[in-house]
């Protein structure tokens, strides 16, 4: 069918890009009965990068929503096989080999993810592997693993199988038509300028691809995105097909894959000597207006790695001829996840980043599109691709492209947990940062921050004997424990001026907040509140405290990572009444926490102020001197312990630092890390926001029900699904599991059994040096969660058992956090 002649002057949506991102978003809106859909392309359908990419289908990644999207993606691809526009999906099956120990264990950590969603992923032998795929040499295979249901598929051939579905629910589609600006009024997006005219639109969805960074400065926001040279080769036909198709293989330790083509091989990979694509001089990108339907020129020197690994897996490429080779530019972001959702701009949302598994990822991030722009948020989980991950340093091009170098040359590696990236840093830094460095601090990173990880000088006091087995030992150290046993013992200071800290204020700013909290927040001047933030779903959104300072004045603290996201929330709320304003503050303010049972005598040896229970209860906020430094004092606790978090304006920082370690060493006071922070949070059972929960549970899902307060005046934000699932109970809950191994450490994302059905996936996990004991949490059904249960937990392919149990493992009275004065 031809595209249609002339532009609309209106359109609900307008979705700007013809490749499979945006034939996909197209479909999926129509879908959902969305008929006043535009899709425009500057020059023809897939002519960006969907013509180029090698179209493999791989379903199982390290994120849970990610593995379930690529999940949807294979039934939808089946489904349009059986269309009159079929995509040319083949489910071949896929392996991934293991040359090394650490990969085998990498291996069966992901089978026992796969069984968590029912990939029918197994782990295979070396024969079995080179049966499946007979043109391998398997020498240095130690293992590997079979996906019977992975494939590869046409990409051109399926965004014309998604386009001619949109097309079938009265989706428009415009061809060589080029976006030449896009206009916003009141930070909402209104217009879309073409060279065919404009088109006055309620939601603009940028699908651009390696375009999408250039097509969203036009509305004025950043996508940090670099179009990164990715190759790969099509070989002549030398082999005779038997009507069983080869499975696609991947072979990460030497950074290559294949698939079959025709009667020939695709042969590709991730080299460490990585090459961006066509950035200007301030290291923007800068695609050619011209560049569609083309590749790049060939780069057989930085190809030579690859070439030499695919000749040694498969022998015979070394005797035959190259059909093809491709140069193309994919889009990469900086950690190698899709950057989905609504932008800062009202109605602006954006699909980029295929990060080179776009195709794999398709089917499902049209759907998650759809369901956003539609209903006003996704039914997954998509924290971990939300734009709004992305913090304001990334509007810096060469922090962005470090980031994004480091991440496709290290694209094959494997993740230990708690490996720290090292682009781009230092970059933002505590006003006490010298002080951490003079003492053997170990960093890590999150949000640009450089945070604490523990002191390696604290490690003499520490039990290496506690060291756990496997992944878990790997960025481990005794200091951990000797940090944890401190705190619980005497006291800990931790540094947390990384934490994001919010300002809401204005008239409306107590109903604003009362309508999005689930607790009650509008409390007296003083108080702390902890509560969450839901969705129409009910799901929790955000998790934060939220400090009354005044009449018209909040302050919202939330996690490190989670400032932009959770600010963006408040705001997108906010544009209703426009005497709320809501302020990032997290620059002006350092924080530090004191914590332990001598937290008091400390803190109490630098301020006049009355410290005692009466004065100065848990969960409330004084402004008071400690030494020569005015401070914002916060009775909150993070670890299960009587304590503070002191805020102070940041050029107070160093002097307020240094004055609480000054006088808490008769005290026996020792500085920690966030090691040691997650270890006894653990303890007490209190929840990480994007691991325990999230937009998909409740906080009845969660046990977080003490904060749900249906009966507040004017109601909240997910009440009424609060209401509805009340009614139905819940059918899974959040509980806590103690392995009988303590050196078997639970990572995340390992399945939980009762016999041989897995019955759910750990959340988190960790070491408890207090009680001695390894802790799982898990969303486990009703019939499981009793405590008392018996169950297991797979952890590298070994089961471990363990135990339902009551939390909170420590002090569940609660009485080491108020204790007496």
């Amino acid at each position: 069918m031809p595209e249609d002649q002339s532009v609309p002057s209106a359109a609900r949506i307008v979705v700007i890009g013809g490749g499979v991102g945006g034939a996909s978003v197209a479909y999926h809106l129509a879908k959902l009965g969305e008929r006043d859909v535009v899709v425009l392309d500057r020059d023809e359908l897939t002519s960006g990068s969907t013509f180029h990419s090698a179209g493999l289908i791989g379903q199982l990644r390290a994120d849970p929503t990610l593995t379930r999207m690529n999940m949807y993606s294979v039934e939808l691809y089946r489904e349009l096989q059986r269309t009159v526009h079929p995509p040319g999906f083949v489910e071949c099956g896929g392996i991934k080999l293991a040359a090394t120990a650490e990969r085998m264990a990498e291996i069966r950590r992901q089978v026992g993810w796969a069984r968590t969603f029912g990939l029918p992923l197994e782990e295979i032998s070396v024969a079995e592997a080179k049966d499946l795929f007979p043109l391998m040499d398997t020498a240095g295979v130690v293992g590997a693993a079979y996906l019977p249901t992975d494939g590869y598929i046409d990409p051109s051939q399926l965004t014309y199988s998604l386009i001619a579905g949109a097309r079938a629910g009265g989706v428009r589609v415009f061809t060589r038509t080029r976006v030449l600006g896009i206009e916003t009024a009141d930070q909402r997006v209104r217009t879309v300028r073409t060279d065919r005219g404009d088109i006055a639109a309620e939601i603009v969805v940028d699908c651009g691809g390696m375009f999408a960074a250039e097509i969203a400065r036009m509305a004025g926001v950043r996508i940090p995105v670099v179009p990164m040279s990715h190759q790969y080769l099509v070989t002549d036909a030398f082999r005779e097909r038997t009507g069983t198709p080869l499975p696609t293989l991947r072979d990460p330790d030497h950074l290559i894959y294949f698939r079959e083509e025709v009667d020939g091989l695709i042969m590709g990979g991730y080299e460490r000597n990585a090459k961006p694509f066509a950035l200007d001089e301030r290291g923007l990108d800068a695609v050619p207006a011209d560049f569609n339907g083309r590749l790049l020129a060939e780069d057989w020197p930085r190809f030579e790695e690859i070439m030499d690994n695919a000749q040694q897996r498969v022998p015979v490429l070394a005797d035959v001829g190259v059909r093809t080779f491709i140069n193309g530019p994919e889009a990469f972001t900086p950690d190698n996840e899709f950057c989905l959702g609504e932008t800062e701009v009202g109605g602006f949302f954006v699909a980029a980043g295929f990060c080179a598994h776009g195709i794999a990822g398709a089917g499902g991030i049209g759907r998650v599109m759809a369901e956003w722009i539609v209903d006003g948020e996704p039914s997954y989980d998509v924290w971990h691709m939300d734009i709004r991950r992305f913090g304001r340093h990334y509007a810096s091009p060469s922090y962005t492209l470090a980031r994004v170098l480091e991440n496709y040359e290290t694209y094959y590696d494997i993740r230990y947990p708690h490996h720290e990236r090292s682009a781009g840093r230092p970059l933002r830094v505590s006003p006490a940062y010298p002080w951490h460095v003079d003492h053997g601090a170990f960093f890590g990173e999150k949000a640009g921050w450089e945070r604490v990880n523990y002191y390696e000088s604290n490690a003499a006091a520490g039990d290496e004997g506690r060291r756990p087995r496997g992944w878990a030992g790997q960025h481990w150290s005794p200091a951990i424990g000797a940090e944890h046993r401190a705190t619980r013992e005497r006291a800990g200071l931790f540094d947390e001026s990384s934490f994001a800290k919010l300002e809401v204020t204005g008239p409306g700013a107590a109903k604003l907040m009362s309508w999005l909290c689930d607790n009650d927040v509008a409390r007296d001047v003083g108080r702390i509140t902890y509560t969450q933030a839901l969705n129409q779903r009910g799901g929790i959104e955000c998790d934060f405290t939220v400090t009354r300072l005044g009449p018209e004045e909040f302050w919202v603290v939330t996690g490190t990572a989670f400032g932009t996201h959770d600010g963006d929330w408040i705001r997108r709320h906010a544009r209703r009444d426009p005497s709320v304003r809501v302020a990032d503050v997290t620059s002006q303010w350092a924080c530090f926490a004191l914590w332990g049972p001598a937290s008091r005598m400390i803190l109490a040896s630098l301020t006049p102020a009355d410290l005692g229970e009466v004065a100065f209860p848990f969960m409330t906020m004084r402004e008071i001197s400690v030494g020569a430094v005015p401070v914002r004092a916060l009775r909150v606790t993070f670890v299960g312990e009587l304590g503070w978090e002191l805020y102070c304006p940041s050029e107070y920082g160093a002097t307020l630092w240094r004055t609480l370690w000054t006088a808490g060493q008769p005290h026996g006071l020792v500085a920690g890390g966030y090691r040691a922070i997650d270890s006894l949070r653990l303890e007490k059972g209190y929840r990480v926001w994007g691991a325990d929960i999230g937009p998909a549970r409740t906080p009845y899902d969660a046990g977080l029900g003490f904060c749900v307060k249906l009966d507040k005046a004017g109601g909240f934000l997910g009440r009424e699904a609060l209401l509805e699932a009340r009614e139905r109970g819940v059918s899974e809950h959040l509980r806590c599991i103690t392995l009988a191994d303590p050196l078997a450490i639970a990572l995340g994302n390992e399945p939980v059994s009762v016999g041989d059905e897995v019955v759910g996936r750990v959340t988190s996990g960790g070491f408890g040096y207090t009680i001695g004991t390894s802790i799982a949490y898990a969303y486990l059904p009703t019939d499981v969660a009793k405590p008392g249960t018996p169950v297991t937990v797979e952890i590298f392919g070994e089961t471990v058992d363990g135990e339902v149990v009551a939390e909170p493992l420590f002090d569940p009275s609660g009485e080491r956090v108020r204790p007496a004065s």
